[in-house]
């Protein structure tokens, strides 16, 4: 399975704001230098994360944004399901018409049982669990920021 770029960008984005200090605020600018991503595209992506309650955000000279709590809880499932915007696996029905095949197709209920099965397979990821100190240490760096990062757990063997 493949996500789109609007969703890339967006895990991309909660996992910056997830190795931020929770008292950090960073912009919409820091963030889309982090992932090195048009500013344009980091702000619709904050702004569908902030109506999905994933962040929050504080307007003004000094604002930003933050995750919130239930950001902090989100899995890469659950995001992705949210911002999957596809009704379809495949191009079964598409502005040029239906394909011919549509009627019965157990193709397309194949196709949505992997869809939810890769899913399903992400639900146990935790978007804030994922950044690390020594993948983010440089990435604030480049951007200027210096926060203390959180301690990264590397699981005992």
């Amino acid at each position: 399975m493949k996500i789109n770029a609007f969703a890339d960008v967006s895990l991309r984005a909660l996992m910056v704001l997830a190795a931020a200090p929770e008292a950090t605020l960073l912009t919409t600018q820091n963030i889309a230098d982090a992932v090195a991503t048009p500013y344009n595209h980091v702000s619709k992506a904050m702004a569908k994360l902030r109506a999905l309650g994933l962040i929050d955000v504080e307007r003004g000279r000094s604002g930003g944004s933050r995750l919130s709590p239930a950001g902090r809880l989100a899995t890469v499932g659950g995001v992705l399901r949210a911002l999957n915007t596809r009704t379809d696996a495949a191009d079964c029905v598409a502005p040029s018409g239906d394909c011919p095949l549509i009627n019965g197709c157990r193709l397309r209920a194949a196709l949505a049982r992997a869809r939810e099965a890769f899913y399903r397979e992400l639900d146990s990821v935790v978007i804030s669990e994922l950044p690390g100190s020594t993948q983010m240490a440089p990435v604030f760096q480049m951007i200027g920021l210096r926060p203390g990062l959180k301690t990264e757990v590397v699981p005992a063997l």
